[in-house]
């Protein structure tokens, strides 16, 4: 059911206005704060969804939530009987395609022109999804790959290879923001030979970076600075500018530094859309801003609501815990009398091997709050769990628009860049099993 058909069929600006008309039509389903309801507030408009959500098991819910194409299965049949009898016509514009939408599938590649033995120092100290995503991020860019790689890549539509980096002025590098230690420019250092500058803010792993950089005479340096006013001559010393996982603020500032330097290339997979420095996300692309389309910064964590790495066992602490929450949260607005949400600090997971009394008179320590001494703590622990099976439910939903809403936030970085003169293309650049964030933005300049 998932699938990357509407990415053939629309432009991407038409594909973005799409995706804003379905998120406003289903906006009771994402747009809420899970803890602050007693009930399936949305049940009255799509009353089919809300039984079939009801009688799934509670332990089926973790799984069918990890499975974006079981949960699109499970959930579409009853949307879709809601929808038609509330009279839409969205069933007849493409509600599964854009429910289930996923990137177009990664181009072809071979391997790293690097031995084995050599690969195992670079990836020492790194974990191997993190690894992996390297990997397959820098194999994924269009002048790292073998020549017969690069005809393949052409040849599926990808941006020509002919016209990166390699094939330009001997001095010109590649430019590698928010390094970190360089994991991810080193890598690229070694097996094209091309130079790689790294832009990093913490002067420690500048250092690290560097260090390796020289035991390995590799072609990388690194400059500590200030992704959010970076020197201009990194871009125009610069033709290709790459970033990995660069969070929120950090790739949209290298959207716009690069393309108001005319950078030739920017290739980037985006993150953590919510760290952001106003309280309201700022659209980029004239496109989405003329959608009015609104997101707060608690809206933009949706689509990372999608785990794949979570054992068993932390799927229970998780739950563990929010049950804890929601106990706590239900006793606090007893004992202060007052409906609102009282947020707690982070937790050590030893915390959650004492007794729910424990946790909960730390929490009334950290939020100042009096607990009447004739208070029955414990009982609160079952209310907490049984509100728990409602948040896992309205967060089941919810997720069925995570997809759509991330596609929505990698479209308006695709519009700006096309906007700016740029052709862009989007896909994946692994499987998600690797990393659900697994989006790769290559754009080219095309006009002066």
């Amino acid at each position: 059911m998932l699938s990357s058909r509407a990415y053939e069929h629309y432009s991407h600006s038409e594909l973005l206005l799409r995706l804003t008309a379905l998120l406003k039509m289903l906006s009771p389903l994402w747009r809420l704060r899970t803890f602050d309801c007693s009930d399936l507030p949305w049940a009255e408009h799509f009353p089919e969804l809300a039984c079939v959500v009801n009688a799934i098991n509670d332990d089926e819910l973790d799984d069918i939530d990890a499975e974006p194409e079981r949960l699109l299965r499970t959930l579409l049949p009853a949307l879709k009987a809601d929808l038609a009898k509330a009279d839409t016509v969205f069933i007849e514009c493409g509600l599964e395609s854009l429910l289930g939408i996923c990137l177009p599938s990664p181009l072809p590649v071979q391997s790293l022109n690097i031995d084995d033995k050599e690969l195992a120092h670079f990836s020492a100290h790194i974990k191997g999804r993190k690894w992996q995503q390297i990997t397959d991020f820098v194999l994924a860019l269009p002048f790292a790959s073998s020549p017969e790689c690069e005809a393949s890549s052409a040849e599926l539509g990808g941006i020509s290879p002919e016209s990166e980096l390699s094939q330009s002025e001997p001095n010109s590098s590649v430019l590698e923001w928010c390094a970190g230690k360089g994991h991810l420019g080193r890598l690229l250092a070694k097996s094209t030979g091309v130079p790689v500058v790294s832009l990093e803010w913490q002067q420690a792993l500048c250092d690290a970076g560097e260090s390796f950089a020289q035991r390995w005479q590799l072609p990388q340096k690194f400059i500590c600075g200030d992704a959010f006013n970076a020197p201009a001559e990194l871009f125009t010393g610069s033709k290709h500018a790459v970033a990995l996982h660069a969070c929120g603020d950090l790739h949209v500032s290298l959207l716009k530094q690069g393309t108001k330097a005319g950078m030739n290339s920017i290739s980037i997979s985006p993150c953590c859309y919510h760290l952001i420095r106003d309280n309201q996300y700022q659209p980029l692309s004239t496109a989405a801003k003329a959608t009015g389309f609104e997101l707060s910064k608690q809206e933009l964590q949706l689509p990372l609501q999608h785990s794949v790495i979570a054992s068993d066992t932390a799927n229970l602490l998780r739950n563990k815990e929010m049950a804890w929450r929601l106990g706590f949260d239900r006793l606090q607005r007893e004992v202060r009398n007052e409906e609102t949400y009282l947020p707690l600090p982070t937790i050590k997971q030893s915390q959650l091997s004492g007794s729910f009394t424990e946790f909960v008179r730390w929490g009334a320590q950290r939020k100042q709050l009096e607990l009447p001494s004739e208070l029955e703590i414990a009982g609160y622990e079952a209310i907490g769990s049984a509100r728990l099976g409602l948040v896992r439910r309205l967060d089941l939903v919810a997720h069925l628009l995570r997809g759509p809403l991330e596609h929505w936030l990698l479209l308006d970085r695709v519009c700006f860049l096309e906007e700016q003169g740029y052709e862009v293309d989007i896909r994946a650049f692994c499987d998600q099993s690797v990393t659900p964030r697994n989006a790769l933005i290559q754009a080219r300049k095309t006009q002066v």
